[in-house]
């Protein structure tokens, strides 16, 4: 070898031994290639976080008085948490409100909730008929209008779409954390296609999903009833304490609307009951359905005027927290 040309060689060799790898490393443009500030819309009204509204319950969520004897209405905050870990807001729609009231909030909303509960008869179950025929009246005038229906929620869908109040069964599935079974593995459309074949694996296998029910609807006599079968698709079932079997997770044929039995709202939010899944696996799960509702509600072209929105929102309430006496829930906002 030259000696000359030894130091030169020594050098090229030790900075190849000490120059990082390249693998895995993400070269940015260099300089101010694609930078730029973004301005505002020009429009306020043209937000991209859309507004949820949730119907609230009767009762006060915390005492365990829930019922239509009293005046006084609840939702769940984990409803609420749920609608904005999402990205949205929320506008509480207080079930015994006059109609015009009603009526006036549903006019600033991108899409509706129904949350889980007991009660299926009298104001409220007119009001949840007279919600859920909204939802579909806006979407037949070709405006995309989301519902998410959750436990009792989709047991008064179920009424209401098989005009039968007697369709529900009874199950033994209270404070129980359960899998979900897929008669079919065609995702596609549905929110399970935003899961990936490990976490398909995973809620089929392992109890991920928190389930508080007594009442809900089987296979069987939902096929069986021409309206029920025509009108939803279901996505899952799931077995009670007895394994007796019931849908667990339906989705419209024609319209923006997902069901679910469980509470996907408690494996992030809830604490009450010890059944709960809370592992990172089950946050997932939740965190799935509740982009997924979101995701079908920013495709709403409703724009209401920002302030009419702000003077609504359910931010201009205060959460109570029930967690010391509640069975249910961790904060409650409370309408009387």
């Amino acid at each position: 070898m030259d000696s000359s040309r030894s130091p030169h060689l020594l050098l090229l060799l030790l900075a190849a031994v000490l120059a990082p790898s390249s693998a895995g490393v993400i070269r940015l443009p260099s300089g101010k290639v694609g930078a730029r500030a973004c301005a505002a819309p020009p429009d306020p009204a043209a937000y991209d976080r859309p507004v949820i509204g949730i119907v609230s319950h009767p009762g006060d969520g915390a005492g365990g008085r829930i019922s239509n004897g009293t005046a006084t209405s609840y939702i769940g905050a984990s409803y609420v948490k749920f609608v904005e870990a999402a990205g949205a807001r929320v506008i509480p729609l207080v079930y015994n409100e006059p109609e015009e009231r009603l009526l006036e909030k549903l006019s600033l909303v991108n899409g509706v909730l129904f949350t889980g509960g007991s009660e299926k008869q009298g104001v409220y179950f007119e009001t949840i008929k007279k919600v859920f025929q909204y939802v579909l009246d806006r979407n037949d005038a070709g405006e995309l209008f989301p519902l998410f229906a959750q436990c009792l929620g989709f047991e008064l869908v179920s009424m209401i779409v098989s005009k039968d109040n007697n369709i529900l069964e009874t199950f033994d599935a209270q404070n129980q954390a359960s899998t979900l079974q897929f008669p079919s593995y065609s995702f596609e459309g549905t929110v399970f296609q935003r899961f990936d074949s490990d976490l398909i694996k995973k809620v089929s296998s392992s109890c991920l999903v928190m389930q508080n029910h007594r009442y809900g609807i089987s296979p069987k006599r939902l096929r069986e009833n021409d309206e029920l079968s025509s009108f939803f698709r279901v996505l899952t079932t799931s077995p009670d304490e007895n394994g007796k079997v019931y849908v667990s997770t339906v989705q419209a044929n024609k319209y923006p609307i997902t069901c679910t039995q469980w509470h996907p709202e408690k494996a992030i939010f809830e604490w009450r009951k010890p059944m709960i899944p809370h592992s990172e696996d089950a946050v997932q799960v939740t965190q799935h359905f509740a982009n997924h509702f979101i995701s079908q509600a920013r495709k709403s072209p409703n724009r209401p005027p920002a302030d009419k929105v702000l003077d609504n929102l359910i931010y201009n309430y205060n959460p109570t927290f029930s967690g010391k006496i509640s069975k249910s829930f961790e904060e409650v906002y409370i309408f009387s």
